[in-house]
């Protein structure tokens, strides 16, 4: 069967759903180190979070990439998760989902969360046909999403080490054995219709 073209795939568990971030050592070290984000992580500016690994290693360049050396796989509340799409709000204005564009623009001025789309990404880093969810917290989201929200931070960097040696080995087989075990996460579709496309069927992301 064909992904849905927009659906939430991620490791979740029935209280957690694991969401990654890449942050330069000074941050993500301490952050896995104590379970939680330093001080020094700013909890005023707007931060994204990504249910897909692999999504995640294309945004990282696999942790090559100036100040995302460390990835993290940050384990939240899906209570909080689902807090954020229900205060979210599209990243760019959609036809048939917003009235207009300043209706838009208003929703998104009072919105502490924000989404997008993007399309997933193969163990190539290539673009697939269905779309990954990107989610942006500022303002109270974000506080909470540290203070809050988290309940466990691991390093993962030496993973995505040895599946990019792997993928560059063109050893696909191996390297999909050690991707994290995504799934498609049961977000209500009430929950999801006010940040789809109005062509998108909202059944399709928990089937």
């Amino acid at each position: 069967m064909a992904e849905p073209k927009h659906q939430i795939r991620a490791v979740h568990t029935a209280s957690t759903i694991t969401v990654y971030q890449a942050y330069a050592p000074g941050i993500g070290l301490p952050a896995a180190r104590d379970g939680r984000f330093p001080a020094a992580w700013k909890r005023e500016r707007m931060t994204w979070i990504k249910p897909s690994f692999l999504w995640m290693m294309y945004r990282c360049g696999w942790g090559a990439k100036q100040d995302q050396e460390t990835v993290l796989a940050v384990e939240i509340t899906r209570e909080g998760f689902e807090w954020a799409l229900r205060h979210a709000c599209l990243s760019h204005y959609e036809p048939g989902t917003h009235a207009d564009p300043a209706d838009w623009k208003r929703r998104l001025k009072r919105s502490p969360a924000r989404v997008q789309w993007d399309p997933e990404r193969d163990l190539r880093l290539q673009p697939l046909p269905h779309r990954s969810l990107q989610l942006g917290l500022s303002g109270e989201a974000s506080r909470r999403y540290a203070d809050e929200w988290t309940v466990g931070i691991t390093d993962v960097t030496g993973l995505a080490r040895e599946i990019h040696a792997l993928v560059r080995a063109g050893d696909l087989p191996a390297a999909t054995r050690l991707l994290p075990a995504e799934r498609p996460y049961p977000a209500a579709p009430e929950l999801l219709a006010p940040l789809l496309p109005p062509n998108a069927e909202a059944e399709a992301l928990v089937r």
